[in-house]
């Protein structure tokens, strides 16, 4: 089933916000250094991902047609959800911090890569609901282009691997709220 969340539609239970930051519900930022998500194989599927973060635990598959059992995003839709997700997070931080009559967002990605070999072509639109000048809608839309998976994406990335030794892996996950930070700071530069 496809559903669209709107801000309105809040979590059970939210965080208290650093009084920096001025917005209800915010994650505390904390700590420095790298986020860790730790990845394993799942026991239902040759696909199948266990995926923790710092604050979450779900699942990563490869649709049924593609070999999967259908049981989570496939990696490409994660990654497509995160463009998405950052942007209408920080379009929405952006506004409530300005108290502006922003009604909904509503963010569709769309990804294309015909090989391999070929450059990833992301396609992002965006609907802004609500009593907005064009002004308005423009910084909301040059505030997406900064959010900090935009940012990630578009710049790319340098990426090590490393072979661990059986010894050597760690279960632990670590989420620092860097995303929040990335926003916050995307917000204070427009």
């Amino acid at each position: 089933m496809n559903r669209i969340l709107s801000h309105q539609e809040e979590p059970t239970r939210l965080p208290e916000a650093p009084a920096s930051t001025g917005i209800t519900g915010a994650t505390p930022l904390h700590g420095s250094g790298p986020e860790t998500i730790h990845l394993s194989e799942g026991k239902y599927g040759p696909h199948q991902v266990m995926v923790r973060s710092g604050t979450s635990t779900f699942v990563v598959d490869e649709p049924i047609g593609a070999g999967g059992l259908g049981a989570g995003p496939s990696p490409f839709d994660l990654l497509s959800a995160a463009l998405g997700s950052c942007a209408l997070m920080t379009m929405r931080l952006y506004a409530t911090e300005r108290v502006w009559p922003l009604e909904r967002l509503v963010v569709r990605v769309s990804h294309d890569r015909p090989t391999l070999a070929s450059r990833d072509k992301f396609l992002k639109e965006i609907q802004i609901v609500g009593d907005l000048t064009n002004l308005q809608r423009s910084a909301l839309l040059e505030v997406a282009m900064r959010c900090p998976i935009h940012l990630t994406v578009a710049r790319g990335s340098d990426v090590e691997t490393r072979l661990l030794d059986d010894s050597d892996v760690s279960e632990s996950a670590v989420s620092r709220a860097s995303h929040m930070r990335g926003m916050l700071e995307a917000c204070k530069a427009g």
